[in-house]
């Protein structure tokens, strides 16, 4: 198909390769987007190739505008998310290996029906996308009013993906600029969504250069100019900043480094209890000793209350007048709904706090719990038993919330993946001074997720304008400031402690002040002017 005013010689390159996959067979289309979805994910930490986006996102975008309707337009963008998931997440597999005699039959139906799943959202994106074409522009050429609708559809379904179904936004399209420190600071105006709307529309932009026009390149080159925009605001913003720290508070971050494979057999359990403790009270790296000590999520392979011996085997971790904060399990006992008698335990993934005198201050239960890691959704109609040890899932805590830890500015706990959550981090009437989260990211080995969970943390340490702290059993561990800067860290697989001071909060970001508001109305007067543009809202009385 020739475009308007493009022809013979004056065919650009794009041109051409528009016109390949053009003429590519339906079932190599599909193959090709999945190719082209799983090119897509190396644009993401550690591998950080954010280029790769273009010819990724650019491939994409023709054979959906060149679908034959939005049914194939369907299938070539969940093919597309497939791929880009299915590479994406492949590090999840470890986990089906860590007990390999019970799940390890699990890992390849398990990390593609994960793929195939999440695809569906890019499916969607493609499907309105191409059921919307018609009614806003002549398909015969493509403009940048194209390209930012689609960018528009890309960042409403991330949105929905952070909560549908409880909720998975791993690998948000504006995390691949964690190679820079000065372009993520737009998180604080619009969060890591804002970032997806600018990064999915100028990566796909050079799609309109089949048009060999020089209006055509200039907009493709202001594009691109944005982005050096960005750069300069970020640069900006960093300029001359250092990192002010809370007077009188010196962390004690403690990374045992314990294999998953070992951390719950019952004859090492004590042995690893005795080896945070050596850890904790090791000579003070610095001039100043640590005032709080910091493990990991469930580093006491153990229920803390109601067990003095382990209490007086934790005091000893505690400084002299600080404390202990860890995590932890903690048992209980579910009321009958008739008001009788206990019916059944419950488990809860805990952040515990420990003073010198072994008394547990309130602590916190994890809120956001792991589908079929924590727990098993529909337990009673799915024979399905979830990876962790133990017959008894988890249960949910009340979260975010705000907890006060003596000696301490007020924080937000966060166990694990809560920390993936844009806008959710934080209780919304109380704003904490930092945020605190601890994981265990064993179960990954060294592979990308723990790479990719760090990188979550530094942006919600930017949208919130808090700084974060992070404990993880095998890493990554580390310090990063209000402006996502990483200060002080211990690398992946590596046992040892890191002390570091508290990072002083930052004034509210626009992000932390109103949250997705701001990307969702970006969005919604995006589609606005599209509506009004096609003359009075006419696609909604499309025959």
């Amino acid at each position: 198909m020739l475009m308007p005013g493009v022809g013979g010689q004056n065919q650009t390159i794009a041109f051409r390769l528009e016109e390949y996959l053009a003429r590519l067979s339906p079932r190599k289309k599909i193959l090709m987007s999945f190719l082209l979805g799983g090119l897509s994910a190396l644009a993401f930490v550690p591998v950080s190739a954010v280029a790769i986006l273009i010819p990724a996102l650019v491939g994409l975008f023709w054979l959906v505008h060149g679908a034959s309707g939005p049914r194939r337009a369907f299938l070539l963008g969940w093919a597309f998310g497939v791929g880009h998931f299915l590479v994406g997440l492949y590090w999840i597999g470890n986990a089906f290996f860590v007990y390999a005699e019970r799940h390890a039959l699990l890992a390849v139906p398990g990390i593609l029906g994960m793929a195939i799943v999440l695809g569906i959202y890019t499916g969607l994106i493609s499907l309105l996308y191409r059921a919307l074409l018609p009614h806003c522009f002549c398909q015969s050429s493509v403009s940048w009013r194209h390209v930012l609708l689609f960018a528009t559809l890309w960042t409403v379904f991330e949105w929905i993906r952070s909560w549908a179904f409880t909720g998975f936004p791993w690998n948000l399209l504006g995390s691949v600029w964690m190679v820079s420190d000065e372009i993520i600071q737009v998180a604080s105006l619009g969060g890591v969504y804002l970032l997806s709307l600018i990064t999915v529309f100028v990566a796909v932009l050079p799609a309109i250069l089949v048009s060999n026009s020089f209006r055509c390149r200039f907009i493709v080159l202001s594009g691109f100019a944005l982005i050096g925009v960005l750069w300069v605001g970020g640069a900006w913003r960093l300029s001359g900043v250092e990192t002010e720290y809370v007077e009188g508070v010196m962390l004690r971050l403690v990374q045992p480094n314990i294999a998953q494979r070992l951390k719950w057999q019952p004859d090492l359990r004590l042995a690893h209890v005795e080896t945070l403790v050596r850890l904790s009270r090791q000579p003070a790296l610095g001039t100043v000793a640590p005032s709080h000590v910091i493990w990991p999520e469930t580093a006491v392979p153990y229920s803390v209350p109601g067990r003095p011996e382990l209490l007086s085997m934790l005091r000893h971790a505690v400084p002299p007048d600080g404390i202990l904060i860890g995590g932890a399990l903690r048992r209980g006992q579910a009321a009958s709904l008739d008001g009788g008698p206990p019916a059944r335990p419950v488990v809860w993934n805990s952040l515990f706090v420990l003073d010198q005198s072994g008394r547990i201050l309130p602590g916190y239960d994890k809120m956001h719990l792991v589908p079929f890691g924590e727990y098993v959704p529909f337990q009673d109609i799915l024979p399905i038993e979830k990876l962790t040890d133990g017959a008894v899932g988890f249960s949910f805590g009340d979260g975010p919330r705000r907890l006060d830890v003596p000696g301490l500015p007020a924080l937000s706990p966060l166990i694990c993946y809560e920390v993936i959550f844009p806008g959710q981090v934080v209780e919304p009437d109380s704003r904490p001074s930092w945020i605190l989260n601890i994981t265990n990211d064993a179960w990954y080995g060294y592979s990308a997720g723990p790479f990719q969970h760090f990188a979550a943390a530094r942006l919600r340490a930017v949208e919130e304008g808090l700084p974060v702290v992070r404990v993880a059993n095998t890493g990554i561990s580390g310090i990063i400031d209000g402006y996502g800067r990483t200060l002080k860290s211990i690398k992946l697989e590596t046992t040892g402690v890191l002390d570091g001071a508290l990072p002083k909060e930052l004034p509210v970001t626009l992000f932390a002040r109103y949250g997705v508001k701001i990307p969702l109305l970006i969005c919604l007067g995006i589609f606005l002017y599209f509506m009004v543009s096609w003359g009075r809202f006419r696609w909604l009385r499309r025959q």
